[in-house]
């Protein structure tokens, strides 16, 4: 099997490294790919937002299945234009991928499929702002109804930052969403949908804020761990029974079946499973983490789903013990990162590459603001901890920063319902 993976973040390098162990992987492609993917694939020049590009590559490769990473290219369409040239694709529909284009639809779905979810209102004009404030607090959420990488969300207790973040993004011509805020800790639940067949993951916890402690503004992920040893028995099933289940059927419903990745990220509190928000693709950095436990054949996995057939696929079989992701970011991320600077110790089993490139000598340096992640494994999530940060310690980039802390209150046993 040829498969040509589309993106360039740690993602993507992840699941090459999974599509690599399966035996009946036989050539593997990314594009754009960056320094990681180079060592395990042919990297290739493409616009990933182009359908007519991504389209010709895949045709020229002669690939049997396309796995799409990023959600700009599902939202834009890049999955409906290879399947209408008849290319295998692991993606769902641009109509479909609405799910995070667009937070207003993904409420219009939840909605419709008496999915439980924070409250909320969408603002388009700034006149209308004050009042819609008013009506939330003391804790007020602030989204860009749009894509924003993870980082179009404000929480904040403080009215006035809630209202400069909103005010900034109507100014910019973005409508804005406010939400209820949703207590109790925070869950992201991958499940690959086949139309109305639901098949889930390990249940993961992302860490979106910069610093240890939930310090800073929130990051697109500065890293995640897998299983939840805090999670009660049952509860996966029960995410699947009351939230995947019913918006997938509720998007077949309408006509625009969901095929690939539904990522739930959920708050689970006293009376169970709230939708915070969907993405129509892997998340980042928990698939680093999801993936490396998986243990059944990668290519099978997701081209089972690409081609319908996912109801028939054998059960999943995951390994024993845990997994953590450990960010590596640049300077001034999640500002304008710092980019350019050569990194040293990136070659080592467990450091899966992001923002990174060659540059003319060959050498390894940053090209973005979460340049790498570091992957542990363990019998349990201490010892998994200790294998990720022990790797980072390998690792050099100048200005790089990292959190101390993920997965740790979880290990401690901090985390309850």
């Amino acid at each position: 099997m040829r498969v040509l993976v589309i993106g360039s973040g740690g993602r993507e390098h992840a699941i090459l490294l999974g599509l690599s162990r399966d035996p009946a992987v036989t050539e593997l492609h990314a594009a754009p790919g960056n320094a990681g993917t180079a060592a395990i694939a042919r990297n290739h020049t493409v616009d990933a937002a182009s359908r007519e590009a991504v389209v010709a590559l895949a045709k020229e490769l002669g690939v049997d299945l396309v796995v799409i990473g990023p959600e700009v290219p599902l939202v834009l369409g890049v999955a409906d234009a290879l399947r209408e040239a008849g290319i295998a694709v692991f993606g769902p529909s641009a109509e479909a991928s609405k799910i995070e284009g667009s937070k207003a639809f993904a409420k219009d779905v939840m909605a419709a499929a008496g999915v439980r979810t924070a409250r909320s209102e969408v603002v388009d004009s700034p006149a209308d702002l004050d009042a819609a404030l008013d009506r939330f607090g003391p804790t007020w959420v602030v989204k860009d109804d749009g894509l924003a990488a993870g980082k179009g969300v404000v929480v904040s207790a403080d009215r006035s930052v809630a209202r400069a973040h909103a005010a900034d993004l109507l100014e910019s011509g973005h409508p804005v969403v406010l939400e209820s805020f949703l207590s109790g800790p925070e869950v992201s639940l991958f499940a690959l949908v086949d139309g109305a067949t639901v098949v889930p993951l390990l249940p993961a916890q992302d860490h979106k804020r910069v610093g240890d402690g939930d310090a800073g503004p929130n990051t697109g992920g500065m890293g995640a761990y897998t299983p939840l040893p805090w999670l009660p028995d049952g509860m996966v099933d029960r995410i699947v029974d009351e939230v995947v289940a019913p918006v997938a059927a509720e998007l077949a419903r309408r006509g625009t079946p969901f095929s690939g990745l539904l990522y739930a990220g959920l708050a689970i509190d006293a009376e169970g499973p709230a939708v915070v928000e969907f993405n129509c693709r892997f998340g980042d950095p928990e698939t680093q983490a999801v993936l490396t436990l998986l243990q059944s054949p990668l290519g099978e996995v997701l081209g089972a789903v690409a081609r319908g057939t996912l109801a028939d696929l054998p059960p999943l079989q995951w390994a024993d013990g845990s997994a953590v992701t450990v960010v590596l970011a640049a300077e001034n991320y999640p500002g304008t990162p710092r980019t350019g600077d050569a990194i040293t110790g990136a070659d080592t089993p467990g450091v899966l590459h992001a923002g990174t490139k060659l540059d003319d000598n060959g050498q390894v340096v940053s090209s973005g603001g979460r340049v790498l992640a570091v992957v542990g494994t363990g019998a349990d999530l201490a010892t998994a901890r200790e294998a990720a940060y022990t790797i980072l310690d390998g690792v050099k980039l100048p200005g790089g920063h990292h959190r101390s802390d993920i997965g740790l209150a979880a290990a401690e046993g901090r985390i309850a319902i």
